[in-house]
């Protein structure tokens, strides 16, 4: 049974190592070429023999991890799917643990090589973009010298080898089957509204709707069904705290917290930093928020603002129904990618003509959306929830930023260059959102064409009241966005340098974060769904410690806007650019290819978080 929309797809490129006939889920066939490749290297006296063996070594690894990866997209989109489940599992339980100790002697082979000091003088293609001062982590001696082909791939499997510890494999095995826990309990969590069974994620429409009576029973109704796994999710929860707690120790670090910003490889930045970060959104955009918050309880002409009011048209008009089907969607958002730029629309229609696309909602699929790259066809794939509210759209612009990073490094044949760090991977996805933004008449056509308006980007174009409206509502979500982030993070620094801690202290924690980022919300009577609304973040469950990035590349995007605005034609090809350049230069280089600094204090969000506030007024 293939549970896969793309089928099988074939190598980019040839296999010139891996056999073409191998079952790469089948670990007794998959064991003789690592064994290959510790010979092969101390027959490897040239540095160009040498290369050749890390490039097969990339081979493999790209082969392996689009195993691991398909198996993921056929159980994340087929949650209720046994034999999904099944191979899913497998691979987790008996390939990755084999897997990951092979990968860490090559690595230490890489380390201790007599040609590693010849590799490291290949001279990389010089992008005159070095910042001209030290990026935040380089006072800590973090960062190191950059400057070679292979600098930065050198410094990454260092770190690794340097962290890893063999007795770590089965702990991680275990981190990955909670993982999937989890994943299976919230896909299944379903509601009965009003004689309909539906998804907690088709659901999220009807608190757009005018009618707050009926706004506060859905809301009602899905908080309740969450309550009802809170047991679950807080078990699920102490247990990869205990993992988490044990990894770090194995490692040498004193806790979770040091340990997950060395294996991230955050070298350009600290915790400390994020702290700043925290307080800086603190003062620079509670502001704004809390602004917006209160004209919200204005427009609706309410006492309170009730978390069920949080997402209706503050005008009480009907909610923005930008498509009726996924292939309406997609259609209108092909239409975006022509008008913006050739390349990125070619890029799209690939996607849809190689069936890398699975966006619809239903029941069995895993929440939430993410691309995931294919890594031997050097392809992306994209995976979303559409039911068909503004929301997806810049989801589905989000997932195509992505795709277009995928695809912009597929002629990289050093695997670990084609992805880039976190921090700058959401930067590609961020800017396409407001970049593509420009164009939401697509979806939502202008009722006089033949008036032209000012359009928020400053020149002449048929805007729609409705188009505007979705912009406005986005520009909304950016800065209410970077407040949860400050709770997501905050918590996750505070749940891990705290081991031991108790449930009544987690929460307590929790709630003091929400106090201080959550705006001017009432949650009288439903105290205890805001104590657990972390509940729904799978990131604290599933990818500890990414969230950050998210904020770090938000201000990133929203330079690559505000750069637009002066220049369109630059900024675009500035984005495509720093795109090509994958994760072969270190992140302060990336963001500058961009035209962005790597900064996120007070003095760089206040310019930013400015101009949102007064497209916001124009809208």
């Amino acid at each position: 049974m293939n549970l896969l929309p793309f089928g099988k797809l074939p190598p980019a490129k040839p296999r010139s190592f891996v056999p073409a006939d191998i079952d790469l889920g089948d670990w007794p066939q998959i064991a003789p070429l690592f064994d290959q490749l510790e010979v092969r290297a101390a027959q490897a006296t040239t540095a160009a023999a040498f290369e050749k063996w890390l490039l097969d070594w990339c081979e493999l690894s790209a082969a392996l991890d689009q195993e691991g990866s398909t198996r993921n997209i056929a159980m994340t989109c087929h949650t209720d799917n046994a034999e999904a489940e099944k191979a899913y599992l497998y691979f987790v339980e008996n390939v990755e643990p084999q897997l990951k100790p092979r990968q860490f002697a090559l690595e230490k082979i890489y380390v201790a090589h007599p040609c590693r000091a010849e590799l490291l003088k290949v001279v990389a293609p010089s992008s005159g973009l070095r910042p001209p001062s030290p990026p935040m982590g380089e006072k800590d001696g973090m960062r190191g010298n950059v400057g070679g082909r292979y600098e930065v791939f050198d410094r990454d499997v260092a770190n690794h080898v340097q962290l890893f510890r063999p007795e770590n494999v089965a702990l991680e095995t275990e981190e990955a089957k909670l993982g999937q826990q989890y994943q299976k309990l919230i896909g299944s969590q379903t509601v009965n509204f009003r004689s309909e069974e539906k998804t907690l994620v088709q659901m999220g429409r009807y608190l757009e709707e005018p009618d707050r009576v009926l706004r506060q029973e859905a809301w009602q109704l899905v908080a309740q069904r969450r309550l009802q796994d809170v047991e679950k999710c807080e078990e699920i929860m102490v247990e990869l705290i205990k993992l988490r707690h044990q990894i770090a120790k194995n490692a040498g670090f004193k806790n979770y917290l040091e340990f997950i910003f060395r294996q991230k490889g955050r070298f350009d930045y600290t915790p400390a930093d994020c702290v700043k970060f925290h307080d800086a959104i603190e003062s620079e955009i509670m502001p704004a928020v809390r602004e917006i918050q209160n004209d919200r309880q204005r427009q609706l002409n309410l006492e309170k603002l009730r978390p069920w009011d949080l997402a209706v048209d503050p005008q009480n008009r009907a909610p923005l129904k930008p498509f009726a089907d996924v292939g309406e969607m997609v259609a209108r958002t092909q239409k975006i990618f022509n008008h913006l730029d050739a390349g990125l629309a070619a890029n799209f229609q690939e996607m849809q003509d190689k069936k890398l696309l699975d966006l619809d909602n239903r029941k069995g699929k895993a929440p939430g959306g993410y691309q995931s790259t294919l890594s031997e066809a050097r392809v992306p794939f994209i995976f979303m929830n559409a039911v068909g509210v503004q929301r997806d759209v810049e989801t589905i612009l989000h997932e195509a930023g992505h795709a277009f990073h995928a695809q912009a490094t597929r002629g990289e044949d050093l695997y670990p260059y084609r992805s880039a760090p976190i921090e700058f991977c959401e930067v590609a996805s961020m800017a396409m959102e407001l970049l593509g933004n420009e164009f939401l008449e697509e979806f939502y056509p202008a009722s006089s064409p033949l008036t032209p308006t000012l359009s928020p980007s400053g020149g002449e174009g048929e805007n729609s009241a409705d188009a505007n409206r979705a912009r406005k509502t986005h520009l909304e979500g950016i800065i209410g966005f970077f407040p949860w982030m400050a709770v997501v993070d905050g918590f996750q620094h505070w749940i891990y340098t705290h081991p031991g801690h108790t449930r009544a202290e987690r929460k307590a924690a929790y709630l003091q974060l929400m106090d201080r980022f959550g705006g001017d919300v009432d949650y009288s009577g439903f105290e205890e769904v805001r104590a657990h609304s972390w509940h729904r973040q799978l990131h604290i469950f599933l990818y500890p410690f990414y969230y950050v990035e998210y904020g770090i590349a938000q201000l990133g995007a929203l330079q690559v806007w505000a750069n637009s605005k002066a220049n369109k034609a630059k900024a675009l090809g500035d984005y495509k650019k720093s795109l090509s350049l994958g994760g072969s230069r270190p992140l302060p280089e990336l963001f500058a290819a961009a035209g962005c600094k790597l900064q996120f204090d007070a003095a760089t969000i206040n310019p930013l978080i400015q101009l949102a506030s007064t497209e916001l007024k124009k809208l």
